[in-house]
């Protein structure tokens, strides 16, 4: 099936969504890989605040290459999800309420996925540049010393994804 949906993603609306449902997002959309995701982990140990609210977010794990003149931002493409799976239940327990990457997740994540009525999406390897036309501005919003891993603010209009674990722990990679 094939959704348009909008961010931030209700529980409802992630309830809503099913293993396979092609959807496009739009809305404002965070990107975070490893480095941000221990970052975030450590300033939530010391007991502050993350740089953005989670409740009912979306964490694209996405480095992005430098933007070309007159480009919002360069390339675009995911980069594999198994690499956050262990800061991943706590940022779920938190509200997070969407993931995008690519790849296999711990069972410890569909675990947290299917506890907190999330889900996790799939953007197409090596398709970067396509999916950065979808991209529409591009705000970093903390740990600018992270380079390209640094959290960023993004809006984006129709953002191609793929459902692959939703809210009841349905997995298409494991179909």
């Amino acid at each position: 099936m094939e959704r348009h949906i909008n961010t931030p993603i209700t529980g409802e609306v992630a309830r809503g969504l099913h293993a396979g449902d092609y959807c496009y997002i739009n809305g404002t959309i965070y990107v975070a890989r490893d480095a941000a995701h221990k970052r975030m982990d450590e300033t939530l140990d010391r007991g502050d605040d993350l740089p953005f609210d989670l409740t009912d977010n979306v964490v694209y794990y996405m480095g992005p290459s430098p933007a070309r003149e007159g480009r919002v931002i360069g390339s675009a493409g995911p980069t594999t999800a198994s690499r956050m799976d262990r800061y991943t239940p706590r940022l779920l327990d938190l509200g997070l309420k969407g993931m995008i990457g690519k790849g296999k997740r711990s069972p410890e994540v569909i675990d947290a996925i299917i506890r907190n009525g999330a889900v996790y999406f799939a953007a197409i390897g090596g398709a970067g540049a396509l999916l950065s036309k979808a991209i529409k501005a591009s705000e970093v919003i903390a740990y600018d010393d992270l380079g390209t891993e640094a959290v960023r603010r993004l809006e984006v209009e129709d953002f191609p994804v793929i459902v692959v674990i939703d809210s009841e722990g349905n997995n298409l990679y494991s179909r």
